[in-house]
């Protein structure tokens, strides 16, 4: 038994003799490409979701009512930043096939013409959304005691969204050439700076005006604007600093044909993957939330912690993207394989742990959120279903990671429209509004939609026929 478990994380199992085509890492060599890319970037998203904990905790100060008013603007905010979370998709693909090829030249000016694009788009974006902030509030599920903050909460983040989307992009990049180490201190430095103006405006502490949930979000974005300035210092040339990535005034900021149209070859099936997930996690809150406010409560406290537990399988997905792209371009589908499945059986082994740890502290965590007994009791028990989704929820996101960073964006796309688009908000609707089973009946079926979203790109990784597509 030992043995065969122990040959489950070998590197010769991992893929088949035949198709091998040159000289193979050793199993440690293989974790530790995998750890060194994976490690910082786990680090940078955990601590963010941590921060992020933080920051809902101490909206919590004002109130249940601001927990799901904050909760209200989540997927909307999200709405906005899919075409870029998209556009960022194709920008690290490409990055991270270029540096395999070692073309610097042409990663640097996919990302210059990348951040026109975005700049251009996200101008565009915020000015309709302040337009309609209102509405689109009343359309996630704001009631009385919510919709003032929840507007509020959102005009303030749609003002910051053309920083907010230029970030993300550096961000994506230097992902795909493996630089996860400068997007964690960037990005964790910035949440630092988000949960020190918690302090300040949230309360009103140390003489700064008690701005209560408008505090929250004027914080958040302070965050968002000093992590841009992060990142342009990241990949600007100054002594001492040498970067695959590196940006000046003085380079052509034109738009190239070819490279858009690359961009947007990847990019346009993840803008279809983002809008799938966006409209069904939408649709999906906006059931939740007509459950009322303090299930909703409790359904957001759950959800920080499976945000949480996401950013695990998120950072070591990066992981993936990154070695599957590079090893892709240098003519080494069989080394992108190894390291694909590599990617796989850490998330495997980090799910498990995750799964026992929310059980057995189910309770002591969901009341860091709030002590109101019935939001607590609600939250507990819908910790069992965080937990059943953690075995699911990281091989998924690792695998769909890992054909990402190899350019294969339409199946994960079409299997997103599927399971989230359709699934998982009628299985809900079914469950909430038919079958009377609440929230544990909501949450039942988001376990549904990625058990089958699991199943699909499994299926498809195993094929291989991912290792065929040029970018």
């Amino acid at each position: 038994m030992f043995a065969r478990l122990k040959g489950l994380f070998q590197v010769k199992g991992m893929i088949k003799p035949d198709l091998v085509q040159g000289e193979l890492p050793t199993t440690k060599q293989a974790y530790k490409d995998v750890i060194n890319i994976a490690l910082p970037s786990v680090m940078e998203l955990v601590l963010i979701s941590l921060i992020n904990s933080v920051d809902t905790m101490m909206v919590g100060s004002c109130g249940d009512a601001a927990i799901a008013a904050v909760g209200l603007v989540g997927q909307p905010r999200m709405l906005l930043l899919a075409l870029f979370f998209a556009l960022n998709i194709g920008v690290t693909a490409l990055v991270a096939r270029r540096k395999g090829e070692g073309r610097q030249a042409d990663a640097n000016l996919v990302l210059r013409n990348a951040l026109v694009i975005i700049l251009m788009l996200s101008v565009v974006i915020m000015l309709i959304a302040l337009q309609f902030s209102r509405q689109l509030m009343q359309l996630a599920g704001a009631e009385a005691d919510t919709i003032e903050d929840a507007n509020t909460y959102f005009r303030i983040m749609t003002a910051v969204l053309p920083i907010n989307a230029m970030t993300l992009c550096i961000n994506a990049a230097l992902r795909g050439i493996g630089n996860t180490r400068t997007t964690m201190k960037v990005n964790i430095t910035s949440n630092l700076v988000n949960i020190v103006f918690n302090y300040l405006l949230i309360g009103g502490n140390l003489g700064f005006p008690r701005m209560g949930v408008a505090g929250a979000a004027l914080a958040t974005s302070i965050g968002i604007v000093a992590s841009f300035f992060l990142c342009i210092f990241a990949i600007m040339p100054h002594k001492g600093h040498v970067s695959f990535l590196r940006l000046t005034l003085h380079d052509s900021w034109r738009l190239n044909r070819e490279t858009v149209k690359s961009i947007f070859s990847i990019g346009g099936n993840a803008m279809i993957e983002q809008a799938a997930l966006r409209f069904g996690f939408f649709a999906y809150a906006r059931i939740c939330a007509g459950l009322g406010t303090d299930p909703f409560a409790a359904h957001q406290i759950a959800c920080q912690f499976l945000n949480l537990t996401f950013s695990f399988a998120d950072g070591i997905g990066v992981a993936g993207t990154s070695l599957v792209g590079q090893n892709l371009g240098k003519k080494r589908p069989d080394l992108s394989m190894i390291y694909g499945r590599v990617s796989q059986r850490m998330a495997l082994v980090v799910s498990m742990t995750l799964f026992s740890l929310l059980i057995i502290f189910r309770y002591p965590l969901v009341q860091l959120y709030s002590q109101t007994p019935h939001v607590v009791e609600m939250a507990a028990q819908l910790m069992f279903m965080v937990a059943i989704f953690q075995p699911l929820q990281t091989s998924s996101v690792v695998i769909s990671g890992c054909l990402r960073g190899a350019g294969d964006t339409r199946f994960v796309a079409m299997t997103m429209i599927m399971c989230v688009s359709i699934i998982r908000p009628v299985l809900a609707f079914t469950s909430v509004n038919l079958l009377q089973l609440g929230l544990m009946g909501a949450w039942a079926a988001s376990i549904i939609d990625m058990s089958i979203r699991l199943t699909c790109v499994n299926w498809r990784f195993n094929s291989a026929k991912w290792t065929a597509i040029k970018v």
